[in-house]
Order: C-alpha cells, then sequence, then structure tokens
C-alpha cells in the first residue's frame, strides 16, 4: 500500500514539470502574431520631430497638376553634317613632311594642316613663271606689231603672226594658271608668285626658291579634326584621305519614323532631340528632309533634323529620340520635383507625411520629365502631402532603422 501511493506521488511531480516545460517553450501563436505585424506597419515609416525635421531641410508641398502636351517619340542616330564638314585630301603625289594637327584638335578656316613634298608642283610652277614670261613677250610684240603696221613699217602677215603668237600664249599661260588652282593656290598667291617673279634682279637661284616643289594644304572650314590617316614621312597619293574636319556645332539628326507617324512629320517642324546619356538635357532642331522611299525591311522612312550642338555633349553615331509635339494626345498629370522621388530597392517611391512627425514611403510609378519636375501616373491622387525637400535624409534614415531591424 505504501509503495502505491509512492508512484503516485512521483507520477503527479512528472506531470507537473511537463506542463511547466510547455508553457516556458514560448509565447502562443496569437502573440508571435501580434509582434509581427506591428513591425510590418512600420518597416516604411520614418518618424522626425520638427527639430530634425528642420535639421534635414525637410519641406512639403501637394503634387501640381500640369497640362502635358503629347509627343511622337522617333528613334535615331546622330551623323556629322556634310555641309559643316570637309575632307583634306592632296591632288599630287609626294611624301608628307608636316602633319600640323590631331584628332580633337580645333582648327581655324585656312590653317596650315599637312605638307607635302611634290615635285610635280615645282614643275607646275616653273611652267606657271615661262608661261607669264612668254605672254609678257608676246604682248609686247603684238602691241608693237601694231605701231609698226600703222606706219607700214610691217605687213599685214608679221601683224597676224605676232597677234596669233599672243593669242598662243594667253592661252598657255591660262592652262598653267588653272594647274596652280587645281592644287589649292587661290588667286592671290597665284598673283603673287608672278610679282615676285617681276622683280627687278631676280636671279636664278631667286627663281628657283619660288618654284619650290613644297605643297601646303589647309583647312577649308573651321572646325575640330575627327579624322586623321596620315603621318610625318608617308608617301601618299592623289585624292587620299588624310584628314576630316568638321564644324560639331551643327550635327544631323537621322530619324527613322514608321509609316503611321509620317503625317505628324513635316519639313520646318520643331523637334526636341533627347538622349539617355543625358537625361536633363534637351536640344532642338527642326525637320529639314522627310525620305521619299519607305525602307522594305524596316518600314520606316529616314527624317533627317538639323540640330545645334550646344554644350558639343552630343556625339556623331550617338543613339538619339526625336519627340515631335502632338496636341491631340494632351493630358493633366500630376508632377513633383525630381528631389521629391527617390529609389529604394529598385523601386521609385515618395514620402507621405500622415502626421506631424510620421512620414510613410509610398510606392509610385514616375512618367517622363516636364521640365524640371516628374510626372506620377500612379500611386498618387493629389490630395496627400508629399516631401519635396529632404528626402533624401528620410530615405537614409529608413534605410539605417530597417538594417538595425534586420
Amino acid at each position: 500500500m505504501k509503495s502505491q501511493w509512492i508512484r503516485l506521488a512521483l507520477f503527479g511531480l512528472v506531470a507537473c514539470g511537463a506542463c511547466k516545460a510547455t508553457s516556458a517553450d514560448g509565447p502562443k501563436p496569437e502573440a508571435q502574431e501580434s509582434k509581427s505585424f506591428g513591425k510590418t506597419g512600420e518597416r516604411n515609416t520614418v518618424r522626425a520631430s520638427g527639430e530634425i525635421q528642420k535639421k534635414w531641410g525637410i519641406d512639403v508641398a501637394q503634387a501640381t497638376r500640369t497640362t502635358v502636351a503629347g509627343a511622337i517619340t522617333i528613334p535615331g542616330v546622330l551623323s556629322l553634317d556634310p555641309q559643316h564638314t570637309a575632307q583634306i585630301s592632296s591632288l599630287l603625289e609626294g611624301r608628307v613632311v608636316f602633319v600640323g594637327a590631331q584628332v580633337g584638335d580645333e582648327v581655324r578656316r585656312n590653317q596650315v594642316l599637312v605638307t607635302v613634298h611634290a615635285p610635280a608642283l615645282a614643275q607646275a610652277k616653273t611652267a606657271y613663271l615661262q608661261a607669264g614670261a612668254k605672254l609678257a613677250l608676246a604682248r609686247r610684240e603684238s602691241e608693237r606689231a601694231e605701231i609698226l603696221l600703222k606706219q607700214e613699217a610691217i605687213d599685214q602677215r608679221e601683224h597676224l603672226r605676232r597677234r596669233t603668237e599672243f593669242e598662243n600664249a594667253s592661252s598657255e599661260f591660262a592652262v598653267a594658271e588653272s594647274n596652280l588652282h587645281s592644287y589649292g593656290f587661290d588667286q592671290a598667291a597665284v598673283d603673287q608668285l608672278l610679282r615676285q617673279a617681276r622683280q627687278p634682279n631676280n636671279g636664278t637661284a631667286a627663281m628657283d626658291d619660288l618654284a619650290e616643289p613644297y605643297l601646303t594644304l589647309t583647312a577649308p572650314i573651321a572646325g575640330h579634326v575627327v579624322e586623321r590617316d596620315v603621318i610625318n614621312g608617308q608617301h601618299i597619293e592623289p585624292q587620299k584621305m588624310l584628314l576630316t574636319v568638321s564644324d560639331l556645332s551643327m550635327l544631323w539628326a537621322l530619324l527613322d519614323a514608321r509609316e503611321a507617324d509620317l503625317p505628324h512629320v513635316a519639313c520646318g517642324r520643331e523637334v526636341r532631340i533627347t538622349t539617355s546619356i543625358y537625361p536633363d538635357r534637351v536640344w532642338h532642331g527642326r525637320v529639314d528632309h522627310v525620305g521619299d522611299i519607305v525602307d522594305e525591311k524596316t518600314r520606316t522612312v529616314k527624317v533627317r533634323v538639323v540640330v545645334r550642338n550646344d554644350g558639343r555633349l552630343l556625339k556623331p553615331n550617338m543613339y538619339i529620340q526625336g519627340e515631335l509635339p502632338d496636341a491631340v494626345s494632351a493630358r493633366d498629370v500630376l508632377t513633383l520635383p525630381q528631389e521629391a522621388i527617390q529609389t529604394i530597392g529598385g523601386e521609385s517611391v515618395v514620402f507621405v507625411r500622415e502626421g506631424a512627425d510620421k512620414f510613410v514611403a509610398r510606392p509610385v510609378e514616375v512618367g517622363d520629365r516636364v521640365g524640371a519636375r516628374r510626372a506620377v501616373l500612379r500611386g498618387l491622387n493629389g490630395s496627400e502631402v508629399v516631401v519635396v525637400a529632404g528626402a533624401f535624409n528620410l530615405k537614409a534614415e529608413l534605410l539605417k532603422s530597417t538594417l538595425a531591424g534586420e
């Protein structure tokens, strides 16, 4: 009997211990859910006192409703403007003895870029000077023949002979002068060469200096060197392209307009040029030409837009977008300053004030830029008070508290 009571007492102690162990294992499920909900509800919230808001430069306002004109966006690429581009080449065979510009250099109009030792140039100068001397002699003989004919000192036949020699000399001189023009000599340079040859006491040595074989190639326009394919000492053939100079302040935007876009594209229409490289910048141009042929494969038409490259940020071969205003698709949208929109975890958010010291991060969908502001397509209805200055500090505080909570 006594042993039975002992066994019952031990069983009771074990049962009580088991009950206590079950109670100490952890909180009830209801308590766990309550704690988790409280953490989730605060994870997108930042609290800041009035003093902290002042320190962080917090400023709030409501989103502004703005009428945004619609636009047709056409992709394209930039290219050099051929009307503001020039290639420098030599019309004579020779050896390069001087190159005065590198790629990227800014050059002036008529600046010497390349000097070529070209024996054919010396021959052309010599032929020109000889033709000039022969013409001067033939002119004097012809004028003297006119006087002698009146005095009956020569007959008509002699007069005609001298007259013919003068005309032949004039033709030879014109050909020699034209050759120098084709080598890049303007009229002033040609006349100067002839005047120097006719100066008194101009001996053989001076004549050799005048017929030197050095051809200078100059820049026909002011601009920047964009290509160079020549080095010192190189032997070049006629027509070889040596340098390309272009005025990069003007470029062509070649847009690929779809067939459906053609009713909105016409010569003279203003076009806004944008690029993802500089999202804050806009360049303006006008349609200069609309292509006459639809590409069979892409079903697009080339549209040429002349663009003023202010700041020289645009580069040839850069991808761009051309935007043409479309009044039919104008719409009202909510806009906020760019500073109001922050990115958290790859998502655009704004901070909405829901109390004197409470700010909640709300996801939004943003659209295109509207001047210095950004369109908000979804996430706001216009009645909210949004942080428009100092939002970055709220973002930093939210991220810091989230990391600390983990």
